[in-house]
């Protein structure tokens, strides 16, 4: 391997660790909150909410990160949240009481927003050659929910062995890590200058659009303050229906705003472009699947089947091992069939598995071997492909100037699915009926997928250079 190669593999290891880390510490106290709740002598609102605030946070504020790394440099930005999200992990390690904890967990939140734009704005400088960064976006889409998986897996064991509290040395080693070695393989970046399908850059330094980052971080944090207050209190209670109607109205007021002003926080369009919606369902709704697939499993293993949180832990190993097998053949695949196809037969694979685990997933009499075990072997293996296609989807037509926002964008998109669909399937009142009515939502939008293609481009134009994936050039 020639140093450039090596220089970009470590590179690429290095954000991928970090993206992973994020996540991880999205799902590091899911399995251990029961032991946190008798410690500090929390109900289910006190946890839910705790449970829910690091993500609030962070999808709260992912667009202004994202603008932030496109105005700043990618590096500069990655570092500032590294910082930030390492010390608000070691203060939760160390938080003497609720209060403490609550406010830590969102301001890892806070840190994490900082940095998982601008770890896809760096993975962009880190492949100059579009192929490269196209085979780097594809392994980019399953490393959160690897994280995810990861967060499920290690959380019961160390709590168990030691105290929940030591869940957060995993992004305390993450962060130090990357901190000692992001001067050496990460170059540093300014803000790109390139153009692209959304127009040219702004002249001069990009501006910073405050009342568009004000709207769109106190809309989206209320919209999931909302459904996260839903899970534990009556969809028509005045704290649900207030956050929820204000949410809406601060978001309306959002797009009004975008579209007069001179460097918009989300420029109109953006989130319009078919493929680039459909990219962005797609995320959301297998972000959300597997995380209620988590949740719902979890307490399932715990409540009607007696298990240990270290056993509910081991449950999810083959939901791993099918996540990392899918992982390594869905770059060739993207690269033979383009990631539209991939991302529709990864959602319809997905929803497969879902229909597996409604049907036997939650009945106590059946084994493990034939309840779960199809299900968390399937599921994964349609997760991982669906996450990949659909990521080179999200960012394959983005200039380098918006590749911060897009960064935000897809987090955002992965951050509120799973709050979204999970207080909608929590009023359902059955495991099975909402596992199967998330499986509707993923076969209808492979659906969707297999149906969309490429727009046509007028004679004589020529064709983007991007995902480099492609060897053909049909849809």
């Amino acid at each position: 391997m020639n140093p450039t190669a090596r220089r970009e593999a470590q590179g690429f290891a290095l954000l991928g660790a970090v993206q992973a880390g994020l996540i991880f510490t999205l799902t590091a106290i899911a399995v251990p909150l029961p032991q946190i709740g008798r410690e500090f002598g929390l109900g289910r609102s006190g946890l839910v909410l705790l449970n829910a605030a690091y993500g609030l946070s962070f999808a709260g504020l992912l667009l202004l990160g994202g603008r932030l790394a496109d105005r700043s440099g990618g590096r500069r930005t990655f570092t500032t949240g590294l910082l930030l999200f390492g010390a608000a992990s070691l203060a939760s390690a160390l938080a003497p009481g609720h209060p403490a904890l609550l406010a830590t967990r969102f301001a890892q939140g806070a840190g994490a927003a900082l940095v998982a734009p601008a770890a896809m704005a760096l993975l962009r400088t880190l492949h100059t050659d579009p192929a490269a960064h196209a085979r780097a976006l594809a392994g980019w889409g399953g490393l959160s929910v690897l994280g995810a998986t990861a967060g499920n897996l290690l959380s019961g064991v160390i709590a168990a062995a030691a105290s929940w509290r030591w869940t957060f040395a995993v992004p305390l080693a993450v962060t130090a890590a990357a901190l000692a070695l992001a001067p050496r393989l990460l170059r540093p970046a300014g803000p790109a200058r390139d153009g692209g399908r959304h127009g040219p850059p702004p002249a001069g330094r990009p501006g910073l659009d405050l009342p568009g980052a004000v709207l769109a971080t106190t809309g989206i944090t209320l919209a999931g303050y909302g459904l996260v207050l839903g899970e534990a209190r009556p969809w028509s209670s005045p704290a649900v229906l207030g956050a929820l109607v204000g949410a809406a109205a601060l978001l309306g007021v959002l797009l009004l705003v975008e579209r007069r002003v001179r460097d918009p926080l989300l420029p109109p369009g953006f989130l319009l472009h078919r493929r680039r919606a459909l990219a962005l369902t797609a995320v959301g709704l297998t972000a959300a699947a597997t995380s209620t697939t988590f949740v719902l499993l979890s307490l399932h293993l715990q409540q009607q089947r007696g298990w240990s949180p270290p056993a509910t832990s081991g449950a999810f190993l083959p939901f791993a091992a099918a996540l990392l097998g899918s992982s390594r053949a869905t770059g060739p695949l993207i690269g033979r069939f383009g990631p539209r196809r991939v991302t529709a037969a990864g959602l319809a694979v997905a929803a497969a598995g879902l229909l597996l685990l409604a049907g036997t997933g939650f009945d106590p009499r059946l084994p493990y071997t034939v309840a779960l075990l199809p299900g968390l072997v399937v599921l994964p293996a349609g997760a991982a492909a669906s996450f990949a296609g659909a990521v080179v989807l999200a960012v394959e037509d983005v200039p380098q100037h918006l590749a911060g926002l897009a960064g935000g964008v897809l987090n955002t998109a992965m951050e509120l699915g799973p709050t979204l669909v999970l207080a909608v399937l929590l009023t359902i009142g059955s495991d099975s009926g909402s596992l199967a009515l998330a499986a509707a939502a993923l076969a209808a939008t492979a659906t969707a997928a297999a149906a969309t293609t490429r727009p046509r481009r007028r004679p004589g134009t020529e064709p983007p250079a991007r995902t480099g994936l492609r060897p053909h050039a049909g849809p």
